[in-house]
């Protein structure tokens, strides 16, 4: 079967301004509410971010979702109800299994643990929920620098729950049917995207081109379902890309 493709372009995402928030969402999310657009694969949501000094998301509860966030720039700070907080900056994977409930808060203050100075810089970040393949697991964490892995090149999995993968991936998530690759594509450099029923390509930053779907700028994403292989290639100035591979998909009422 040929794969199909449905380009997302960056302007088309919902758009929520908060004055202290900037964000766009790939998928239905808070009151932007769409019944065609509601999940791909198995990914509910995929925010892009961009967060003022000083604020954030104040503690607000979960259950039943894993949750992953990559930075782009800047740093995170991430506290839950289970004990867990430390500082989230780019390269640096991260999971929150909300299993059975948990509370937690992410704002852009980092000085409150590291003791360094107040700073003045937005933070920007990717967060992207999965459904588990378990409901009711007990609330986890899990983080893992994979700075080193980026920077040998070619895609990096970030996340996964595949048992294929085993000591692939970065770390863990409790869906045995998605993982999460990230790469830092060089200017010309070709890499093949996963082979799956569903693959979810985003453009984080930078741009790239797809065979079959053509240029791709900061922001835009790519639903493939069906996916054989295709090649993408960086642009002039490369790009990072995030690619969900899923092997299922969710149906919602």
């Amino acid at each position: 079967m040929a794969s199909r493709l449905d380009i997302r372009r960056a302007n088309e995402r919902f758009h929520t301004r908060a004055g202290w928030l900037d964000s766009h969402h790939s998928f239905s999310f808070s009151h932007h509410w769409d019944p065609k657009n509601t999940h791909f694969g198995l990914l509910l949501v995929s925010n892009d971010d961009v967060v003022a000094p000083g604020t954030g998301f104040e503690t607000h509860p979960h259950q039943d979702m894993e949750i992953i966030t990559w930075v782009l720039d800047g740093a995170l700070v991430h506290q839950d109800s289970e004990g867990h907080n430390g500082v989230i900056y780019p390269g640096l994977a991260q999971r929150m299994s909300a299993g059975t409930g948990i509370l937690h808060s992410e704002k852009n203050d980092s000085w409150t643990l590291t003791g360094q100075a107040e700073h003045h810089d937005p933070v920007h970040f990717i967060q992207m929920w999965t459904i588990p393949d378990e409901s009711g697991i007990r609330p986890g964490y899990e983080q893992l620098d994979i700075n080193n892995e980026l920077a040998v090149g070619g895609w990096t999995t970030l996340a996964s729950g595949m048992p294929g993968h085993g000591n692939q991936r970065a770390i863990g998530i409790r869906q045995k049917h998605a993982a999460l690759h990230v790469a830092r594509v060089r200017p010309g450099e070709t890499l093949e995207i996963a082979t799956a029923p569903f693959v979810h390509l985003f453009v984080a930053r930078g741009t790239a081109e797809l065979e079959s779907a053509g240029a791709l700028a900061t922001g835009d994403a790519v639903r493939v379902t069906g996916a054989e292989g295709q090649r993408l290639t960086g642009g002039p100035d490369g790009a990072e890309v995030l690619m969900w591979e899923m092997n299922a998909a969710i149906s919602l009422a």
